[in-house]
């Protein structure tokens, strides 16, 4: 699978085996993309076909022999669904069990379970409905349900105002392109023109001068049927059109251009109903003890927890008992500090990754193969012992535990080691190492020789130029935090999970401080993206090619005119098989380039468009080095890819097949290239090896030496102990947090110990 070479290996049962190597080594292909998969998709096959047509289709891995699986649980660091209805509380069950303890115990009484559900709206209806079955026969029929859904917000909690002035120019008319919407443009026959003749607006009459009906039916008219030079089309008010068309998808997902007009056109404000509850009045009223569904929603989950082993109701035992364990599992993995309506989007990757956990917590089921990716990503030294703990006890319980981990005191606790290696890509992919710890350690893989790596504490270090102030800043759970950030040098945010460390410097740092942001969220991008797509490289490639060949650009993209029209540039046509697995041939067409054969006699310098994407970054960088392809434009961005240790991908490499660690980087490479004085990363050490962690601390000084400010959210110690400044935010988290507890140089915080970062790094840097 990817890139494995013939592997075969031996994996003990009822052990906890970690699997080890860099970044791109071919961890995850082996335990997700092989075990995990063919696990799944054999349980899959054991229900009817009627019942496979609404599952997933797995494809079958390449293995040869696959024996001894065992049922996997899957518990991966995929982001949950950014859907706005989405909270803590829907996707681990407890808002459900909290909806049925209300619909028994709430008074007043307003109805079932469902009318305590933000994602329930109240339907009425009356008429007649006739079924045909026997002697036909139309009865009268009234129908009405009770939610709990807040009619004004639609169970968002919040509430979009358009600004009208962003959407168009009020002093010029239709005909004179008066919309200032990105993509709307003059001539389109689906947007602009429908307004312009429709025959309900005057084309050539300035917005600000429309009588009251025509600003009416401009903004808000109900779809209409019209036609426009003879062809029927929709007419429908810029209002619900813009709603539609912008607002009805996840903002992250939009193209930059887009989203950046939606900044600027949409104000979200909290809904004035039902004060961000996403509850309808009726909800809101029936309470328990005082307090509503709503109250307890929006608790802290760990005070929650107490309130509901507080209530002593015979009736309801077998629920509050049920409940009362999910709840205090949630305190049990460290995520005591969340409320039930924080929305899942919002979650880090860490966080998401444990609320999963949850459901295996207390579970009775033995002898099942739980598969972990890096379980311990966003966790404070201090929490990561907590989370060994529950690994062992899933062991113990008589489980097969397998984690795909870089963090040395998680691979510490392994029964078995697996270390792939020994490069990255295609220099990896074979096994270099199993057995145990011990063995690593003394090994000689990369893995083993790093094993014991300690960064040390800088001997200097660098002075600030300036300060970044924020004050009062009080998002999420902060109290009025008032902190100078120090500009110039490596800053380094810290604090155990849930202490407010993205709330300070997401959340606070003030609007127009030229801040280019690096965050953990999911790359957006198709089987058919790839690197030299995302971070714009294949921009002056093309041109590069058709200045030598005197042909446009566009036929040397794989997703415009060049592509083969067989398989539509994707090199592979897929089939879909119904409930059967789908199945994916090379194209024969193109043999899998994606290219027409006439673009392929286009050569650059030698080689042909397919054969520079097949290209790694370190050999491109060489070929648009110098000679008939220099092409300094493309150099630039094959710099900083090799800069953030992406030299072994290839240009072409679909970017779903990239481990979490390679996207970041993709992310970070990207980022570097945009004119901004503060880069403001994000955990950047998640998914990365021992090995590359000390290449990323350089690319990082690098930055900072060429007069960047770097602010980094850190839970690893080698970039602790590699900082300038650290700030320490705790002691907690949730309430118990959002206070900073040290501010100043990593030698101070070692030497005074107050806190619990100061212990861990002390123990970490061995003084």
């Amino acid at each position: 699978m990817n890139n494995l070479k013939d592997v075969s290996v031996e994996i003990p049962k009822r052990r906890l085996t970690v699997f080890t190597g860099i970044s791109g080594s071919g961890k995850s292909s082996l335990v997700f993309d092989t075990i995990a998969a063919e696990s799944q998709r054999l349980i899959n096959e054991t229900y009817s076909a009627f019942v496979q047509g609404f599952m997933p289709t797995l494809a079958r891995p390449e293995v040869d022999v696959l024996e001894g699986l065992t049922t996997a649980i899957i518990v991966g660091q995929q982001r949950m669904g950014a859907d706005p209805r989405s909270t803590v509380g829907t996707v681990t069950d407890a808002n459900a069990m909290l909806r049925i303890l209300f619909s028994r115990l709430g008074k007043p009484h307003i109805g079932p379970p469902g009318a305590y559900a933000f994602n329930v709206p109240s339907v009425r209806a009356s008429g007649a409905i006739t079924v045909e079955r026997g002697a036909k026969k139309a009865v009268k029929a009234t129908f009405n349900r009770t939610g709990g859904m807040c009619p004004r917000c639609e169970g968002r909690g919040a509430v979009s105002d358009i600004d009208l002035t962003q959407l168009y120019d009020d002093s010029k008319s239709l005909a004179e392109g008066a919309f200032t919407i990105p993509g709307w443009k003059s001539d389109s026959f689906w947007t602009v023109r429908v307004y312009a003749e429709s025959g309900l607006l005057d084309p050539n009459k300035p917005i600000r001068k429309y009588t009251k009906k025509e600003m009416q039916d401009f903004l808000y008219r109900e779809p209409t049927k019209v036609k426009v030079e003879g062809v029927n089309l929709t007419y429908e008010g810029l209002i619900p059109k813009i709603q539609k068309s912008f607002l009805s998808k996840d903002k992250e997902a939009l193209q930059p251009h887009i989203r950046a007009f939606v900044d600027r056109a949409v104000t979200f404000a909290t809904c004035p109903e039902c004060d961000g509850t996403r509850l309808s009045e009726g909800a809101r009223s029936s309470k328990i003890k005082r307090i509503s569904i709503a109250d307890a929603c929006a608790m802290q989950i760990s005070d929650l927890a107490a309130w509901v082993r507080g209530l002593d109701e015979p009736s309801v035992a077998p629920l509050l008992t049920a409940l009362q364990h999910t709840l205090d599992s949630f305190e049990e993995i460290g995520l005591g500090y969340l409320s039930l309506n924080r929305s899942s989007g919002t979650l880090s990757g860490g966080e998401a990754q444990r609320v999963k956990m949850i459901r295996h917590l207390g579970s009775p089921l033995t002898d099942v193969t739980y598969v972990f990716d890096e379980p311990t990503a966003g966790l404070h030294p201090h929490d990561i012992e907590r989370m060994n703990d529950l690994l062992l006890r899933l062991r113990d319980k008589g489980n097969t535990v397998l984690v795909v981990e870089h963090k040395p005191e998680t691979i510490a606790i392994a029964d078995h080691v697996v270390d792939l290696g020994p490069g990255a890509g295609t220099g990896g992919g074979t096994v270099c190492f199993e057995g145990t710890v011990e063995g690593l350690r003394s090994g000689g893989t990369v893995t083993g020789r790093h094993f014991d790596d300690r960064a040390a504490l800088k001997e200097t270090v660098r002075t600030s130029t300036g300060t970044l102030e924020i004050r009062g800043a009080t998002a999420n759970n902060l109290r009025k935090v008032d902190v100078d950030i120090p500009l110039g040098v490596l800053a380094v945010v810290t604090g155990v999970a849930g202490s407010g460390k993205s709330s300070l410097v997401h959340g606070s740092i003030p609007a127009g401080a030229g801040v280019v942001s690096v965050d953990q969220g999911a790359i957006r991008g198709s089987r058919r993206s790839n690197p030299a797509t995302y971070t714009g490289l294949l921009d002056p490639i093309r041109k590069a090619f058709a200045k030598a060949n005197g042909v446009k650009p566009a036929l040397f993209s794989a997703n415009s005119e060049g592509a083969c029209p067989t398989c539509n540039g994707a090199g592979v046509i897929y089939t879909d098989l119904a409930m059967m697995a789908g199945v994916a041939s090379t194209c024969e067409e193109c043999e899998g380039k994606r290219y027409l054969a006439s673009v392929l006699e286009y050569h650059l310098g030698g080689r042909d468009i397919s054969e520079v994407l097949a290209m790694s970054v370190t050999e491109a960088e060489e070929f648009f080095g110098a000679g008939e392809a220099h092409t300094p434009a493309a150099q630039r961005v094959l710099g900083r890819l090799a800069d953030v240790g992406l030299g072994y991908l290839s240009l072409g490499q679909p970017l779903t097949t990239l481990s979490g660690g390679e996207r970041q980087r993709l992310k970070l490479a990207t980022h570097m290239a945009e004119k901004g004085g503060i880069y403001v990363l994000d955990e950047p050490t998640t998914g990365l090896h021992l090995a590359d962690v000390a290449q990323l601390l350089g690319l990082l000084d690098r930055l900072v030496d060429s007069g960047k400010s770097v602010i980094v959210i850190e839970h690893h110690q080698a970039v602790m102990a590699h900082a300038d400044w650290i700030i320490d935010l705790g002691p907690g988290a949730g309430h118990d947090g959002g206070r900073i507890v040290f501010e100043g140089t990593p030698a101070d915080l070692v030497a005074a110990r107050s806190t619990l970062t100061g212990e861990h790094l002390s123990a970490y840097v061995g003084t």
